[in-house]
């Protein structure tokens, strides 16, 4: 049976055509902006083999702290609620372990070089 490229194959050849042909090529506002697409398609290849982990887990973690079961919107929307009802305190240390990690999940896929982002990992 003849391999079938994944959507991953797919993004993860564009960004390497770009990488390594376009990009040497080009120069101006023309690199810059192939660039750009390339750090886009890798967020994009980030988000497909980690987003959906992600998600599950800020939703198991959103069930617990709230104790309810929820689509993640609902639960997100729940959260909101409770916090400009003073139902839940934003200084509760489960609240403040919750966003840091969903932060920490997001920076993983939107820039995990950031600098800051990598201090972190390094200090846990």
């Amino acid at each position: 049976m003849p391999h079938q490229p994944t959507p991953s194959d797919l993004i993860d050849a564009v960004r390497g055509f770009l990488e390594d042909r376009a990009v040497p090529e080009l120069s101006g506002h023309s690199a810059f902006h192939a660039r750009v697409a390339i750090n886009a398609l890798s967020i994009v290849l980030r988000e497909l083999d980690v987003g959906r982990a992600n998600d599950q887990a800020e939703q198991d973690r959103l069930a617990q702290l709230l104790g309810e079961q929820a689509s993640l919107d609902d639960l997100r929307r729940l959260l909101v609620s409770r916090l400009e009802s003073g139902a839940i305190d934003l200084m509760d240390p489960a609240l403040l372990a919750h966003l840091t990690q969903t932060t920490m999940a997001h920076l993983a896929i939107d820039n995990p070089k950031y600098e800051s982002y990598r201090r972190a990992l390094n200090t846990d």
